[in-house]
Formats: structure tokens, sequence, C-alpha cells
């Protein structure tokens, strides 16, 4: 969730700065991380953007950090949805045994 939630941060500073000349947009990755679990990092783009007239004088492309939004938005609650039902079923398991 928390690998969900900076890929959101990211793509909100995105959005946030697509005006500001000269801001160079950030792009988010995730790494799997040894014994489980994602981690995000929040990196410059290999290659800039492409601009098109409807982008912002930074290059952020709104369309796509619609979609990665919309992406990471389910990301975090699917990930939410499972640490849900582990908590279901773990309770479930501790009330048989009780």
């Amino acid at each position: 969730m928390q690998a969900f939630q900076r890929a959101l941060d990211v793509s909100g500073n995105n959005v946030a700065n697509a005006s500001t000349n000269g801001f160079q947009p950030q792009q988010a990755s995730f790494q799997t991380v040894a014994g489980g679990g994602v981690n995000a990092t929040a990196s410059a783009p290999v290659k800039p953007q492409t601009t098109t007239a409807a982008n912002a004088p930074s290059g952020t492309d709104l369309v796509k950090e619609t979609v990665d939004s919309l992406q990471y938005k389910y990301g975090f609650d699917f990930s939410a949805q499972v640490v849900k039902t582990a908590n279901e079923t773990l309770g479930t398991l501790v009330n048989i045994k009780a």
C-alpha cells in the first residue's frame, strides 16, 4: 500500500507542477523487496515526455498522469482489500481455535 501511495504522491506532484516552466516530471518505478513486498521510488524519466499543444510548459503529460493515478489508486484499493481479507481470515482462525 505504501508503494502505491508513494506513486500517487509522485503523480500528484507532477500534476501540481504541470504549469511550472522548467519542471521535469518524475515517474514512479516499482521494485520488489527481498523478503516480500514492493517499494516505489521517484526518478526523472529517461527521456522527456512528449509535449503536445494540450500539455503544460513543463512537458507533463496530463493524460498519462491521469491514467497512472487511476492505476495507482486501483492498486492501493486492491492492496487494502488483501489486507482486509487477511485480517478477517486471521480473525476467523483465531475464533475457531478459541
